[in-house]
């Protein structure tokens, strides 16, 4: 996902690995660019252990795509489709890539901007994943617009520096720390009095 430790770096290649479903074990490159940090193996396993791992049926939204670990592993585990979206150049430019090999026909790239995005499309899906650069603060504003692009009981994953406050009408239903980052999968339930 991009989001940011703001590691700086020579412009070389890196790589994350699928850890489950149809392309497990296979390597996605990408650039090393700032602000473009992969969720981790041990986080991406969790986060996969809460969310099942059988997505078919289910539509998924990676809103900043980055290295594309979370959406290509959702891709891998069945959900269809998967928008990805990303701004960085670059970083697209690797995601093409990276479902061109995979021949990953479910997945679909969008370079742009994340808010422009939520503004424009029209969809609701069921997953969306949620890691934007820490430095910028998204998560809350992110939030109060999410709902109009989401499915009943939809499911979001979030990573954070700090817990961002959670509106009405989301329900935490898993959460977790690995060193500075904390993750969390809340669920939509816009039929639920807020607590």
């Amino acid at each position: 996902m991009a989001s940011g430790s703001g590691r700086q770096g020579a412009s070389k290649s890196q790589q994350v690995r699928i850890i489950g479903g149809e392309w497990r074990r296979r390597r996605l490159r990408f650039p090393d660019v700032p602000d473009l940090r992969p969720t981790p193996d041990r986080v991406r396993e969790t986060l996969f252990n809460w969310l099942g791992q059988d997505l078919h049926g289910r539509s998924c939204l990676d809103l900043f795509a980055g290295s594309g670990a979370l959406g290509f592993e959702a891709a891998s585990r069945g959900a269809d489709p998967v928008v990805m979206v990303e701004r960085d150049r670059r970083a697209f430019s690797a995601l093409l890539e990276n479902a061109k090999v995979l021949n990953a026909r479910q997945v679909e790239t969008i370079q742009g901007d994340a808010m422009a995005f939520l503004e424009r499309d029209r969809r609701h899906f069921d997953l969306v994943f949620l890691d934007p650069p820490y430095r910028l603060s998204l998560l809350s504003i992110l939030l109060e617009r999410l709902p109009q692009h989401l499915a009943p009981a939809a499911e979001i994953y979030l990573e954070a520096a700090l817990p961002p406050q959670i509106p009405p009408h989301f329900n935490t239903i898993r959460s977790a720390r690995a060193g500075q980052v904390e993750y969390l999968l809340l669920q939509w339930r816009p039929d639920e009095n807020p607590s």
